[in-house]
């Protein structure tokens, strides 16, 4: 197998293999699936190459580079909005068409379609779907700053000008509808609404959007993060005929690579010459026990390395959404979002985008709710979603495999919550579950987190 350094210096674009949306920790982690027999969409018709982007064209928001010091003078000159974290992840999704055809942070009667219907209707009647409400929170001061300029500059952090607003509208966040509405639930614990809403301002300002250039991290990642755009030249440079898209937020174990191989296999039997995976692991807001970034992309580089997956037929690039953990709602987004990046195939499992109650013992979501809102859902007809079938570690095999229900006593199934607990004390999952290379970064970061002198985690879970 080539190194990785070799890989990228050939093709930048196919680094890293990825996992599945991870199930909640009672959720048996390892149980990942398989398409079934009909990978055909819901209308029963295929068609292979890129699918074309929602509204016919990717609406890319980025200053063309001679008007860049031209916009950022105009900033300057502007009422200003300071930009938090999650503020500028979503500033990053808008300005590289991931929502197209939306063209900058929600007015309200974009946010009210989102909330009441998960689409948008189109000037010409047609709709494309929209689920997660993409918008910017400003306080009173905020608000009376503005006061009745129509436009704003959106500053990071570190008070750079990024954006400009134009063409505003400024209307009340209604939040406790926002987040009963999103998440089915208003319960206390929610870790996006906890991070990004509860202790945000009580206004909602939406209009055109103007990235003032092209959004980078300076993480080493950056070279991963590619555009929609960007996704698609390189899949008609390979010649794709069919785009599979997995959404990751996890360490990648062989149940994944099962499933990615099986998918494509059954993808050539249907008449595709070059089915092409487009591992695709978020690279926004994460709630706190999930493995950082730069971790993960470390893992799944070892992951490639180990030669688990073929680097000829497998784009990796960051997704770069935050995460809600709003399940049959949120997955729609990671579909749609797909569509624009040239994916036809989206490959969806148990709970996606889900996660446990926050304050009961038990899933938030019903678990097969997801892939039925997926193949129903307005706006993502177009869309062939590939649902799967369980594997788990086959104890006679030796490996991860399809779950045999006739012999449910050879299958083990590894919750995210034992593989947790392995890789925090450093033990080892049964051979087969995972690269070795990929474990030992999982078990390097947790080890990471471990005070000097203390070579095991408190509070250990038993497995």
């Amino acid at each position: 197998m080539a190194s990785m350094a070799a890989i990228l210096s050939k093709t930048p674009f196919l680094s890293q293999p990825l996992t599945k949306p991870s199930p909640t920790s009672d959720i048996p982690f390892a149980a990942v699936s398989f398409p079934s027999k009909s990978l055909r969409r819901r209308n029963g018709s295929i068609r292979a190459g890129l699918i074309a982007p929602d509204g016919g064209k990717l609406v890319e928001l980025i200053v063309e580079e001679p008007k860049r010091r031209e916009k950022k003078h105009e900033a300057a000159e502007l009422p200003r909005v300071e930009l938090t974290t999650i503020d500028l992840q979503w500033m990053h999704v808008l300005s590289e068409g991931w929502a197209s055809p939306l063209g900058g942070f929600m007015r309200e009667s974009e946010f009210l379609q989102t909330l009441h219907f998960n689409s948008l209707r189109l000037d010409d009647g047609s709709v494309v779907n929209m689920s997660v409400p993409i918008v910017l929170a400003i306080d009173d001061e905020q608000k009376a700053r503005i006061g009745e300029s129509k436009r704003v500059a959106l500053f990071d952090s570190d008070g750079n000008p990024v954006a400009i607003l134009s063409d505003i509208e400024i209307y009340k966040h209604p939040k406790e509808e926002r987040i009963a509405r999103t998440w089915g639930t208003t319960a206390p614990g929610l870790p996006y609404v906890d991070e990004a809403i509860t202790n945000a301002g009580n206004w909602l300002i939406g209009g055109d959007l103007e990235v003032l250039e092209p959004v980078k991290y300076n993480d080493g990642l950056d070279r991963f993060r590619l555009s929609p755009a960007e996704l698609r030249k390189e899949l008609e440079k390979r010649n794709a005929d069919a785009v599979f898209a997995f959404q990751l937020r996890n360490p990648v174990h062989n149940g994944h690579a099962l499933l990615m191989t099986d998918t494509r296999r059954r993808l050539l039997e249907m008449g595709y010459k070059n089915p092409i995976l487009l591992l695709h692991p978020l690279g926004g807001f994460t709630k706190a026990d999930d493995v950082p970034l730069d971790w993960r992309m470390k893992q799944h580089e070892k992951v490639l390395e180990d030669g688990v997956l073929d680097p000829e037929t497998t784009v990796v690039s960051i997704f770069p959404s935050p995460m809600h953990y709003a399940g049959p709602t949120e997955v729609q987004w990671h579909a749609k979002a797909r569509i624009n990046a040239g994916a036809n195939f989206y490959i969806v499992g148990r709970d996606p985008a889900g996660m446990g109650h926050p304050v009961e013992k038990r899933d938030l979501y019903d678990a097969d709710h997801g892939k039925k809102v997926l193949s129903m859902a307005p706006g993502l007809e177009r869309l062939n979603i590939l649902p799967f079938r369980v594997a788990a570690y086959d104890k006679t095999q030796g490996k991860m495999a399809f779950f045999d229900p006739s012999r449910p006593q050879d299958f083990l199934f590894i919750s995210g919550t034992k593989m947790r607990t392995l890789a925090k004390n450093n033990e080892n999952p049964p051979d087969g579950f995972m690269c070795p290379g990929g474990w030992k970064v999982l078990v390097d970061y947790y080890e990471s987190l471990t005070p000097a002198g203390n070579g095991r985690l408190p509070e250990v879970v038993p497995v």
